[in-house]
């Protein structure tokens, strides 16, 4: 690869928009709550989405379920992410009720739509955030942005990332971690892909995909170049209608266009695979089946991790410690997916994933996850929600999902409203008042200091 050779901009000057409280980027399940919330408490609230729909993960990544919204007793991930979570349920009467739910992606867009319009959130489809602008006393000066429009600055009060590789911190100097503190490596991708024209009797009373259908087809040796693993979470999404969550790509930096492009190549390539591979071995429910669609959006496990005011350590996870200033409760496992080097020992019939050294809570056991792993160290009005907040890497593997994206991306949203009516200095946010008003939107937050409701 040629080095990389630099290219002189004319002097010239952008248009600025300054008419905004808090910024949010990133239109993923973290950044829906976070605008709705902030909109909520009246900010005037802009939300940058570089696809055509907000949701991230649930509707552009096509991933077939929800994680659970519960410590398998009772609801933990409340307010604004409840209210998704019942939306989409009732949208889906086929469906068995549970802690995992089946997504139905169209239904998603339009929950989300409604949920960060309703209290006047005003949404760009189609803005790549390009650019960070300080202003050289630690905080975000303004945010530049790409789309059909040309380059742009934006300018708020507050910011929020919630672009999960954590762009507008690392871009405005904030320190973070990535991956395997020993290797570096990352937690390998996925496409999802979607599977129609299933034949559901056979599908639901045939041999069922993993372990059985998939062990028979990396066994055969014939789809390898592929399927080069035994990843399979199929879920019924619709009439015969299959969601797939199927395969790895490892060495895939989703900070790297290049590196992204290469693993949504290999993705289209192992959904094929899988559809005709299925077809030849469960021919009864897929013989006649068909690939409706793969993903826009590369399903990114892992990338960089913020350093924040805290750093949320595997400890924390096991003494199910409770914080002062938490904003949600966790239950979800350390789910590490297998690095390159675990998987070479899978198919050699060792297993030593990442994900065995940790045991999961038991029913009814939560963690607490504080607001200060939500400040960036040393940046005065940016947060961040999602999967790149401060944290150790294991936790990392049970905070990245979903339902508790949704809970910090109202965290967020709410203080960084409270932020704009002070300074705007995320790290100066009474977050006594910051909790007592989560649980007055209905928040699960049993240890928080809420100085009373």
């Amino acid at each position: 690869m040629n080095p990389m050779k630099t290219f002189a901009l004319s002097a010239r000057s952008l248009p600025l928009d300054d008419s905004w409280d808090v910024i949010v980027a990133g239109g993923g399940p973290a950044g829906c709550t976070a605008a709705a919330a902030a909109a909520r408490e009246g900010a005037r609230t802009l939300l940058f989405e570089q696809t055509g729909c907000l949701g991230g993960m649930g509707t552009s990544g096509l991933l077939n379920q929800w994680m659970s919204f519960t410590d398998w007793n009772r609801m933990i991930i409340r307010g604004l992410g409840e209210r998704v979570f019942e939306a989409c349920r009732a949208g889906i009467p086929h469906a068995p009720k549970g802690d995992c739910q089946p997504i139905d992606t169209e239904l998603l867009k339009r929950v989300y739509d409604e949920l960060v319009t309703r209290h006047g959130a005003e949404i760009r489809f189609n803005t790549f955030v390009a650019g960070v602008e300080t202003d050289g006393a630690g905080g975000v000066a303004a945010l530049l942005v790409a789309g059909k429009a040309g380059l742009q600055a934006f300018r708020a009060g507050v910011y929020i990332d919630c672009t999960g590789d954590g762009d507008l911190a690392a871009w405005a100097g904030a320190e973070a971690h990535r991956g395997d503190p020993r290797t570096g490596e990352l937690m390998p991708t996925t496409l999802c892909f979607t599977l129609g024209n299933v034949d559901p009797y056979a599908y639901q009373h045939g041999p069922p995909l993993w372990p059985t259908v998939v062990e028979q087809i990396v066994g055969s040796g014939r789809y390898t170049a592929d399927i080069p693993d035994r990843f399979l979470v199929p879920v019924v999404v619709g009439p015969g209608l299959i969601g797939c969550n199927a395969g790895h790509q490892w060495d895939v930096d989703s900070a790297d266009p290049r590196s992204v492009s290469r693993a949504l190549l290999q993705g289209r390539r192992t959904a094929k695979a899988f559809r005709d591979a299925l077809a030849e071995f469960h021919p009864r429910a897929f013989a006649n089946s068909h690939l409706v669609a793969t993903a826009a959006a590369l399903g990114v496990r892992e990338s960089r991790r913020i350093i924040g005011d805290y750093v949320l350590t595997v400890d924390d996870y096991y003494a199910r410690r409770g914080f002062p200033d938490e904003i949600c409760r966790n239950a979800y496992c350390i789910d590490i997916h297998p690095s390159k080097a675990e998987h070479a020992d899978e198919l050699d019939g060792r297993t030593r994933n990442d994900t065995a050294r940790y045991a999961p809570l038991k029913p009814g056991e939560t963690h607490g996850i504080p607001y200060r792993c939500l400040t960036p160290r040393g940046i005065r009005n940016l947060l961040v929600a999602g999967r790149c907040i401060s944290c150790e890497r294991p936790v990392q593997g049970a905070v990245r999902i979903m339902p508790i994206c949704l809970a910090m991306g109202e965290a967020a949203g709410l203080a960084a409203a409270l932020a704009v009516r002070g300074d705007g200095d995320v790290h100066a946010v009474d977050t006594r008042r910051l909790c007592r008003r989560l649980v007055e939107e209905g928040g699960f937050l049993p240890d928080a200091d809420t100085g009373g409701v």
